[in-house]
């Protein structure tokens, strides 16, 4: 099963960092955030991804690139024309596809763009700004026993995030903006979705979290995932600051590797 990473967005809101490269590239620990998410994934055994880039995307690909060269000590021997020797290398089982899928291109369209690397199979998505302890093989058996279309993981989270209307079978009712002082699930990513959740997809300027995701809640077709664990997303200098402190101290609930 492919994992699907959004990878594109401008992170505005992080700018320190953003201006000099994509979001899911500012480092936690030494490593972008995208690498702890895709770690995430591989300790339960899924490491096929396909990353839907856009800004600064040349970024993304040139680090992939040279991941062995990052991740290992390395002797330039200049005496044997510039001779590269890598030490100690570090592998991961990733097959990983970086597709520019366009500078202002929304949420979904982006999904869209990558559907012809996806083909007609289940698929699970995500963002690539939070991290999450969330038990991804029990995500995935729950997306399976209940047969419907879509699955998104629902935490609940005093953020200014869309507010899920979740009923007592966990359907997904519909979305709402939440208020100042409500406490209510939102939708924090680690989804699994169905290839039929391309049709209800349109251009480069659909947002995955409206329409599309508000017409397969209508129809009953979306389900939530309830996690009561660690979620954190990385929208701001602050919430970055927050994940390097837990990292540094060996207390980052997400590394499950």
């Amino acid at each position: 099963m492919k994992v699907v990473l959004l990878a594109g967005g401008f992170g505005t809101r992080i700018s320190e960092e953003s201006q000099f490269k994509p979001k899911p590239m500012v480092e936690i620990g030494g490593k972008p955030i995208l690498w702890h998410i895709m770690k995430e994934y591989s300790a339960y055994g899924f490491n096929e991804f396909v990353i839907c880039a856009g800004y600064k995307q040349h970024y993304i690909k040139e680090w992939f690139k040279n991941y062995f060269i990052y991740t290992s000590d390395v002797t330039f021997d200049l005496t044997e024309g510039n001779k590269l020797i890598l030490h100690e290398q570090h592998s991961e089982p990733w097959k990983v596809t970086v597709v520019d899928t366009g500078l202002h291109t929304m949420t979904g369209g982006r999904i869209k763009r990558i559907q012809k690397y996806v083909g007609d199979e289940t698929f699970m998505l995500t963002y690539g700004d939070g991290v999450c302890d969330v038990n991804i093989a029990k995500l995935v058996d729950f997306h399976k026993a209940h047969g419907k279309l879509a699955t998104l993981t629902a935490v609940m989270l005093d953020q200014s995030k869309g507010v899920l209307n979740i009923g007592g079978d966990n359907a997904v009712r519909s979305f709402r903006e939440k208020s100042a002082k409500d406490s209510a699930p939102i939708n924090a990513g680690y989804m699994v979705l169905e290839p039929q959740v391309f049709d209800y997809l349109t251009d480069d300027s659909c947002v995955f979290e409206q329409q599309p995701l508000m017409t397969l809640a209508k129809e009953g077709q979306l389900m939530s995932y309830q996690h009561k664990g660690f979620w954190q997303c990385m929208d701001t200098k602050r919430e970055m600051e927050v994940l390097e402190c837990l990292w540094k101290n060996n207390k980052a609930p997400w590394k499950v590797w």
